[in-house]
């Protein structure tokens, strides 16, 4: 694995020791006068070396002011040699053991997480060790007293800007929220996540009962896809103290990316209000003023929210965004790496108009890229870090974000890039050697198995909605803008931008047997076969496979129906007109006309709103999204 290296400024190093959250230092350094030198540890103060030395190791321990009996959870992240470092925790009587809960990851980001039992109260200190070398060390206080995030005039006050230590401790904190979900992994808000204690370990960071699921006074998060990643990165800058901010945008046209505004911060909102109410507030304020197009600013604008990096495994980590062309956006979580079982897997976290939260694995089902004919630039891309300075807040630029600063580097490698290539140089990432290519295939099939699973439960809402509602008509957008991009109750219970990527899904699938027969060494095919020959035996297992994996939905009249993905794929063009929720069920999974499946529908969309689909209907037959 590729390892981060940071540099970290001595002003960073104090304000970490001052506000005693967290402290970091490369196993060549000890980064702070507190270090004893009884203690062993290596080197005095200098800087990192700019070699392959191993990333600079972080503890942080949670809650920040943990009290007398209370449990706290210390978290480790840095290198690959704090998977087998050990956690030395001591109090005022003596040396504290683990309670046994603990985990880890063994992927970039590398972080490990032990569960201690509260002690007495008084000044605690813990140390890393790898061998007999100490990597990091954090002294921290166990009393009754409270702190709060709350600033005099903003939402909370800023101690620190982002540096490389807090962006690794963000990606790591991402990766342990989604840690060992997959695609299967479902939630009905963002909230529903961080008030899970075993994943979060900023739960209740602030000792205000705010991530407390039963509590009166507890964090809201309810995003769609623009808002989901400022609220994650919002929610981790209200705990640790760290700036947060975003631009007001419009929304761009075709050759003209959209351009930031206004710039709101955490310092620059204002909230009379108690810390988590004011919290709130300020999420609701963000949700009513990000939109998709804050995401496709210009790569090369250096007042942007966003700035795009390289497509390599080291930039590419947990809390990096992808902005689609057309207005859906994902935030990555972690990698799987490739197995001689199983393929590799990049995965990320989107939010839906109604709220749910999931994850999804990178391929072209589900991450569309075009830089042709679209609004705006798309692609992979990292939150724009913001310092502080002596009396206010700056965004880096991006000439001053370079790898030997820690932080994922800026880069123009996505700008024009062709689809064929783009998808090509991800999927090489996540499979750097030879696939088996019936693996792969199984794989793709299982992955548009999971996007249909997925879209049963959207179209069960729609039938939903009008069995509470007889007679209601919902109405439809009349323009292909509309269509994709409208809100309220259509953009609650239609799909066509889901659609869309099911139809793209759905021709990768019938398309891979080809993509072996383009790109043969991409695969490991026998010696005693050919490209034209596996094409033939992957045509045949596509066969075989779509015909034993299945959906099932609910006709009108309540009976189950049961649906081959090998029905489906057949009756692929159906899709093409199926997201309209005034449409039964029975018509947007695609029953033929006069068939026994569709003879139990009850409602149909207006004539007129048939006519608007016709017309839109091209964009779903070229593949491609109107320009949002």
């Amino acid at each position: 694995m590729i390892r981060i290296k940071a540099r970290l400024s001595v002003q960073t190093l104090f304000i970490l020791l001052i506000f005693n959250l967290m402290t970091s230092c490369s196993n060549r350094q000890t980064g702070s006068s507190d270090f004893r030198a009884d203690m062993e540890m290596p080197g005095t103060g200098s800087e990192i070396p700019d070699d392959d030395s191993p990333s600079e190791s972080i503890l942080f321990v949670s809650p920040r002011n943990p009290h007398p009996g209370e449990a706290f959870r210390i978290f480790a992240t840095g290198g690959r040699e704090v998977l087998t470092a050990k956690i030395i925790v001591k109090g005022p009587s003596g040396n504290i053991g683990p309670d046994g809960k603990s985990e880890s990851e063994d992927e970039l980001p590398f972080w490990k997480m032990e569960e201690f039992k509260g002690g007495t109260g008084g000044k605690y200190e813990v140390v890393l060790n790898s061998g007999k070398k100490g990597l990091c060390k954090l002294d921290f206080f166990v009393s009754e007293g409270r702190t709060s995030a709350a600033g005099t005039n903003g939402i909370w006050k800023t101690l620190r800007g982002w540096d490389a230590g807090t962006e690794t401790l963000y990606a790591a904190w991402i990766n342990a929220l989604f840690h060992g979900c997959d695609e299967s992994a479902s939630w009905g808000s963002l909230h529903e996540v961080t008030q899970n204690r075993e994943r979060n370990f900023l739960y209740n960071y602030l000792s205000q009962g705010e991530d407390d699921p039963e509590g009166k006074n507890k964090v809201i998060m309810q995003p769609d896809c623009a808002d989901d990643p400022f609220f994650l990165r919002a929610y981790f800058s209200w705990k640790l103290g760290l700036p947060f901010g975003y631009h007001l945008c419009d929304r761009g046209y075709v050759g003209h990316c959209p351009k930031a505004g206004q710039w709101t911060t955490n310092e620059t909102a204002t909230a009379k209000t108690g810390l988590v109410v004011a919290f709130n507030n300020f999420l609701r304020r963000v949700m009513n003023d990000v939109h998709s197009g804050t995401a496709r600013t210009a790569l090369n604008n250096d007042n942007s929210d966003y700035y795009p990096v390289g497509l390599t495994r080291k930039d590419l980590r947990p809390g990096v965004v992808y902005a689609d062309p057309y207005g859906h956006t994902l935030t990555l979580v972690g990698w799987v790496s490739q197995t001689n079982d199983h393929p590799g897997m990049l995965l990320a976290v989107d939010a839906q108009p109604d709220g749910t939260v999931g994850i999804k694995r990178f391929w072209k089902g589900n991450f569309l890229f075009n830089t042709s004919g679209v609004v705006g630039e798309p692609g992979f891309k990292a939150f724009r870090p913001i310092i502080k300075e002596t009396r206010a807040l700056r965004l880096m630029k991006n000439k001053e974000l370079t790898a030997s600063t820690g932080f994922s580097a800026f880069s123009m490698q996505q700008k024009g890039m062709r689809s064929d290539v783009f998808y090509h140089t991800i999927d090489r990432l996540i499979n750097p050697e030879p696939l088996d290519p019936e693996t792969a295939l199984l794989d793709q099939i299982n992955a548009l198995h999971e996007q249909l699973l997925v879209r049963v439960h959207s179209v069960d809402n729609g039938e939903a909605y009008f069995k509470s509602h007889p007679g209601a008509v919902i109405p439809m957008p009349g323009s292909a803008n509309g269509i994709f991009l409208a809100g309220g109750q259509w953009e609650d219970f239609s799909t066509p931008n889901r659609d869309l990527r099911l139809l793209i899904a759905m021709d990768a699938v019938l398309g891979f047997p080809d993509q072996v027969l383009r790109f043969p060494e991409d695969f490991r095919i026998s010696s005693f076969s050919s490209p034209e020959q596996e094409k033939k035996k992957l045509q045949k297992f596509l066969d075989r496979k779509v015909s034993s994996l299945s959906v099932s939905y609910t006709r009108s009249d309540g009976s189950s129906q049961e649906l081959t993905l090998k029905d489906i794929l057949r009756r692929s063009t159906a899709f093409e007109m199926a997201y309209n929720p005034n449409d039964g069920a029975e018509i947007r999974w695609g029953a033929p006309e006069k068939s026994a499946e569709r003879s139990t529908c009850r409602r149909q969309a207006p004539a007129r709103q048939h006519e608007t689909m016709l017309s839109v209907r091209k964009w779903f037959v070229n593949r491609m999204h109107p320009p949002t």
